[in-house]
């Protein structure tokens, strides 16, 4: 049900802190691969600055609002992850190019020249997910791609 969840989307919602410690909520598109999360992002993108600068965040998926079954109920998974800058001009960075462009076309054939660009690897270590009313989870397991039942908790009264 998570992984099939996952492969409707393209992008991710990204919720970074700043250096004043605020939030700040922005979209990139991205890529999966071995259990973890990717992204091609501009120096110049506040998002990106503020990864530099703490290497926590939050990956966002959401139904989207004009095909939801309820408005009040959109299905919809949080990864708290770990953020890791690569180095360009090794086997591991031309591999992930390869990837985005596949994935997301000539854009990304436009971009990955652009020397102020760079990847991203987000490694999640917790989640949740919610796919109606009553049906809340975390999200578990090594890779962190499978529901678990919360303890402990009895839904709504």
């Amino acid at each position: 049900m998570l992984i099939d969840f996952f492969k409707k989307f393209k992008s991710v919602v990204l919720s970074t802190i700043d250096k004043n410690n605020d939030p700040f909520t922005s979209y990139a598109p991205y890529i999966k691969k071995d259990a973890k999360y990717y992204v091609y992002l501009s120096a110049m993108a506040r998002h990106t600055q503020n990864l530099d600068n703490n290497k926590k965040v939050s990956l966002f998926f959401v139904e989207d609002e004009t095909s939801c079954a309820n408005i009040f109920a959109r299905k919809r998974v949080v990864l708290q992850s770990n953020a890791k800058k690569l180095p360009r001009d090794t086997e591991e960075f031309e591999n992930l190019i390869q990837i985005f462009e596949k994935e997301h076309g000539s854009t990304m054939t436009m971009l990955k020249g652009m020397k102020d660009f760079s990847i991203y690897e987000f490694t999640p270590y917790g989640g949740e997910a919610v796919f109606g009313f009553g049906e809340a989870y975390d999200v578990g397991g090594e890779t962190f791609e499978k529901l678990v039942e919360r303890q402990g908790q009895s839904g709504h009264k």
